[in-house]
């Protein structure tokens, strides 16, 4: 799910360049990572989506069957921008040999994909305990009621 914290991530990668190419993660190569419920938005919409930003220049979509880093590889930018977290001090030390400079952006939004896939879950959950509880248990005193009888 694009959120704001994408856009801002966006919008302040391109200020590191006069291009910004943006690699898309498959739907197969999410599932991998995050599980089997998730990407909740396709790649083709995901990959849609970011077309419509204005401070996206290109967008590719990296598949699972792909070599690690191919796409930084065959680009080799003169900037990479990452965000915490995505890759490990020794990890940035080695894509400094495809890349003029990697630059690590602070998180541009206090939300995530998973917080909020996380909160409608719960929010569902609470929905369902308050409508479903006294349904089940008035189903199941009824059935104890005609097994006395």
């Amino acid at each position: 799910m694009v959120h704001i914290g994408h856009a801002r991530y966006l919008e302040a990668a391109k200020k590191h360049g006069d291009l910004l190419i943006v690699g898309i993660d498959s739907d197969e190569k999410v599932r991998e990572r995050k599980g089997p419920e998730r990407p909740v938005v396709p790649q083709d919409e995901r990959l849609e989506m970011l077309t419509h930003l204005r401070s996206v220049d290109l967008v590719f979509l990296k598949d699972l069957k792909h070599p690690k880093w191919a796409l930084i590889k065959a680009v080799r930018p003169d900037v990479l921008i990452a965000v915490k977290d995505t890759y490990t001090k020794k990890q940035l030390k080695e894509l400094k040999k495809y890349c003029g400079k990697v630059t690590v952006l602070e998180y541009q939004a206090t939300t995530s994909t998973s917080a909020k896939i996380r909160l409608l879950q719960i929010g569902t959950a609470k929905k369902l305990g308050t409508s479903l509880t006294p349904k089940i248990i008035r189903t199941i005193e009824e059935a104890l009621n005609e097994i006395k009888k």
